[in-house]
C-alpha cells in the first residue's frame, strides 16, 4: 500500500527521509550493532545522540546561550502544574490569555498553586480569534504571563508576541515549533510537545532562561523541577530515547535538507496559502478562523452540515487523506499541515475538496 497523506493534529507525518533513515539504522546504529532503541542512555555512544539533538535545536531555532534546553517526559500536559510549581512564586500570581482548550487545562491548573488571571480570552466565538491585549489589564508583579501561540483544536496562532515587559513570557508551542523562526530571547520558556513536528509522541521540549530556574517551591516534586533535569543534562532518569534520537534526525532534515526555517517558513506558507485561498472561493467549505488569526499548521474547516461533514470525512478517507475529521469538541474538518506534509499532500487535499463541492453541491 502506498503512504497516505495524514492529516492528523499529532503523532503526525514525519519527513520521508527520516523514517527510511531510521529504518536503515534500526538494527545497527553507526556501526555499534545495536539499536537506539536498545542502548543504555548512559553509554558514551548514546550520549553522542542527546548531545547532538541539543546542539542542533540551539542552532537551529538560535536559542541564546543563557537558555537551557531540557528534553523531559509527560508530554505538554504536565507542564501545566510543572511552570507554576516553578515559577508562580514570587507574588503568587499570574497572568494567563484563554484561546483554547489547552491554555484553558493549563489556567485551571495554575490555578491550584496560586492566583491566576484571566487577561483575556476568546470563548465568546468559540476560540475563532486571537483577543487584543489591554496592557493596563496585566498584573503588574505576576510572577508570570502565560499564551498558547499556537491552537491545534481551533486553527489560531499569535502573529504578534505580547509585550510584557519585566514579567517572563510564557508559551506552549507544541503546534508551531520549528515551523517558523522564533526570538526565543522575547520569552522566559517556552516548551512543546514533539509529536506534531518534531518526532514521535513520548518527548517535551523546555526551553526555559536560566535565571527562572532553581526557584521551585517546596512541594515540587523531583521530576518536576527544572533544577533536576539542568543540573542534569535531562539524564537524571532515563530519558524517551528513541524520541530523541529521532527529532535529532529531524533537526538534521531541516538544517540540511530544507536550509533552515526561514525556508520551512516559506514553504509552510506556500502550503496554507493554497488551502486558505480554496476555502475562501469555495461556496460549500469556509474556514472558521477570523483570517489575520490563522495559523499555517492547522486549518479547520466545515461545510455547514454535519451530513456533508460526516461523508467528506469518509470519502477523503477512502482517499488516502486521512485524520481528517476535526477534534470531538468542534466536529467538522481540520487539515493538520505539519512541516513534514509535502505540498503535494494540500494539491491532493484541495483537488478532492473541488471534486467533493461540484458532486455535492
Amino acid at each position: 500500500m502506498s503512504r497516505v497523506y495524514n492529516f492528523s493534529a499529532g503523532p503526525s507525518m514525519l519527513p520521508e527521509s527520516v523514517l527510511k533513515k531510521a529504518a536503515a539504522e534500526m538494527l545497527d546504529y553507526e556501526g555499534s550493532g545495536q539499536s537506539v532503541m536498545e542502548m543504555s542512555h548512559r553509554s558514551k555512544i548514546y550520549g553522542t545522540i542527546i548531545e547532538g539533538a541539543e546542539s542542533l535545536l540551539r542552532e537551529v531555532m538560535n536559542i541564546p546561550d543563557n537558555y537551557k534546553v531540557l528534553f523531559l517526559q509527560g508530554g505538554a500536559s504536565t507542564q501545566f502544574a510543572a511552570i507554576p510549581l516553578n515559577l508562580m512564586n514570587g507574588s503568587g500570581k499570574a497572568d494567563y490569555v484563554l484561546t483554547g482548550q489547552w491554555a484553558t487545562k493549563a489556567y485551571k491548573e495554575a490555578a491550584r498553586y496560586g492566583e491566576a488571571n484571566v487577561v483575556a480570552s476568546s470563548k465568546d466565538k468559540t476560540f475563532s480569534y486571537i483577543p487584543k491585549l489591554d496592557p493596563s489589564t496585566f498584573t503588574k508583579d505576576a510572577d508570570y504571563f502565560y499564551i498558547c501561540m499556537n491552537n491545534t483544536i481551533y486553527g489560531t496562532v499569535y502573529h504578534e508576541i505580547p509585550e510584557t515587559g519585566n514579567v517572563p513570557l510564557v508559551a506552549d508551542i507544541s503546534s508551531c515549533i520549528l515551523s517558523t523562526p522564533l526570538d526565543i530571547s522575547k520569552f522566559g520558556m517556552v516548551y512543546a510537545g514533539a509529536q506534531k513536528n518534531m518526532a514521535p509522541a513520548g518527548l517535551t521540549v523546555v526551553i526555559i532562561r536560566e535565571d527562572l530556574i532553581g526557584h521551585a517551591r517546596d512541594i515540587t516534586p523531583t521530576m518536576l523541577d527544572y533544577k533536576t533535569h539542568a543540573d542534569n543534562g535531562s539524564m537524571f532518569n532515563t530519558p524517551p530515547c528513541y524520541t530523541i534520537y529521532i527529532a535529532k534526525l529531524v533537526l538534521e532534515w531541516i538544517k540540511n535538507e530544507i536550509g533552515g526555517l526561514e525556508n520551512m517558513q516559506k514553504l509552510n506558507e506556500k502550503k496554507a496559502a493554497l488551502l486558505y485561498n480554496f476555502l475562501d472561493n469555495s461556496k460549500m467549505f469556509r474556514g472558521t478562523v477570523v483570517p489575520e488569526d490563522r495559523s499555517l499548521m492547522n486549518v479547520p474547516f466545515v461545510t455547514g452540515s454535519d451530513e456533508l461533514d460526516a461523508k467528506f470525512v469518509k470519502e477523503a478517507t477512502e482517499q488516502g487523506l486521512v485524520n481528517i475529521k476535526g477534534h470531538r469538541t468542534v466536529g467538522g474538518m481540520r487539515a493538520s499541515i505539519y512541516n513534514a506534509m509535502p505540498y503535494e499532500g494540500v494539491e491532493a487535499l484541495v483537488k478532492f475538496m473541488a471534486e467533493f463541492e461540484a458532486k455535492n453541491a
